[in-house]
């Protein structure tokens, strides 16, 4: 672990401190290109937007640049750490989106006082960007900034600790379902954690067909239930009328358990009161909420899914997010509503019945990947996820309204 860690550092450090930078997209080499670039040049393009507004997207990289913003306040699984510390995390992701979608982005870390303030200055800053990629906020004020955000801007806001977490999620567990010959409209689910991620969760498997009152929901003080009266609004649309308590109260006759809580809160026992072919979302990471290990020496039956790439079934945001976008911003969307969304979970979850590519079998280090229990989500490297996702959305973006334009015909050679 001491010499991963000192890898780690290395990488961030060595040889240039940071992950991203600033790359030319236009020549600069002799005095006509400045000429060009600058003064006198940029003033005809500068003319032609503020004549024609969206001649920005003609004449700048707004069409394919997300921001990633954040206050530090749940960075990863540490905690409210703070803005700059958030910074890394914010570069790996503008990292992700360039190395899987081809979007440039740039992250913005905000110092703020009141959640105001901070709606206030994404919402002032919005229109230099194609889109916005909220990150690391935590509950419940992620939930007043995003809805804020999305009401006073008209570019796509997007919040993935919530979204892309539920997109994944959902694309898996349908898959898994259906291997285990269950239907998601009698379902029970349990799920540990009542914050961000596993509210979006549990709301997106409401659209997918779940019943809510099929759902039960646990926080640290147990079981979230009509009688309590410490509940956030959020937690409150949750609360199940029952008598029910505990998890093992709960998980018992259970088909689903997703896990967004904390490691090793997820025991032996209670995997053995599930239902049988039973399905277990332990994505506490790095660590689940049960080892694998540990889960499928206790059910032979089981399908299980973590937040690791070093177990089959990784819910992985990156699977999402990057194409989310890239669909989002090549139709000049103006939201990402739920339409896109489920439309992003039905090309995850049908990628992944299709036969998988050699050259992707031997980068993920597998035999083998076959549609079935240890294959219910495509892997990440796959390439075809970026034509195939980012197409779906943009073609419910189009067809629900919010898209400015109609798809660039070749698109899906463009975005192979």
């Amino acid at each position: 672990m001491t010499d991963f860690r000192q890898q780690a550092l290395d990488y961030h450090a060595l040889p240039t401190p940071g992950k991203i930078s600033i790359e030319l997209t236009k020549p600069a080499a002799t005095s006509k290109d400045l000429a060009l670039a600058y003064s006198p040049g940029v003033a005809e393009p500068v003319r032609a937007i503020a004549e024609n507004p969206d001649d920005v997207y003609r004449y700048t990289a707004k069409g394919n640049m997300v921001a990633v913003i954040s206050n530090g306040t749940a960075i990863l699984g540490l905690g409210n750490l703070g803005p700059l510390a958030s910074k890394p995390v914010m570069e790996g992701k503008a990292l992700l989106f360039k190395r899987f979608a081809g979007l440039d982005s740039i992250d913005i870390e905000v110092k703020h006082r009141t959640t105001q303030d901070f709606i206030n200055t994404v919402a002032n800053i919005a229109d230099t960007f194609g889109g916005i990629n909220l990150e690391d906020i935590k509950a419940p004020e992620c939930f007043e900034i995003e809805q804020a955000l999305i009401e006073r801007c008209d570019i796509p806001v997007f919040h993935d600790d919530q979204h892309g977490t539920a997109i994944v999620t959902s694309a898996g567990l349908l898959n898994a379902l259906e291997i285990q010959g269950k239907d998601i409209e009698y379902a029970k689910i349990v799920c540990m954690g009542a914050g961000a991620a596993a509210i979006a969760c549990m709301e997106l498997l409401i659209k997918c067909g779940a019943q809510r009152e099929n759902i039960y929901m646990l926080d640290s003080k147990g079981v979230i239930h009509t009688r309590r009266d410490d509940l956030n609004q959020y937690k409150q649309l949750f609360a199940n009328n029952t008598d029910k308590r505990t998890l093992e109260d709960v998980i018992t006759g259970a088909d689903i358990f997703v896990g967004v809580s904390g490691p090793d809160l997820f025991s032996a026992e209670a995997l053995s009161l599930m239902a049988p072919k039973p399905i277990v979302f332990a994505c506490s990471n790095p660590d689940p909420e049960i080892r694998p290990e540990l889960a499928l020496a206790t059910r032979s039956d089981l399908i299980m899914a973590t937040g690791r790439s070093d177990y089959p079934n990784q819910v992985n945001n990156v699977l999402c997010f990057p194409f989310i976008f890239r669909g989002a911003l090549d139709v000049r969307a103006s939201a990402i509503n739920d339409e896109m969304k489920l439309a992003a979970v039905e090309a995850i979850r049908s990628l992944a019945k299709e036969p998988v590519s050699a050259e992707v079998v031997a980068a993920a280090g597998a035999d083998k990947l076959e549609f079935g229990p240890d294959y219910i989500i495509p892997k990440p490297i796959d390439p075809r996820l970026c034509a195939r996702v980012a197409r779906a959305v943009a073609d419910a973006a189009v067809a629900t309204g919010v898209a400015r334009i109609d798809l660039p015909k070749n698109y899906m050679q463009d975005r192979k």
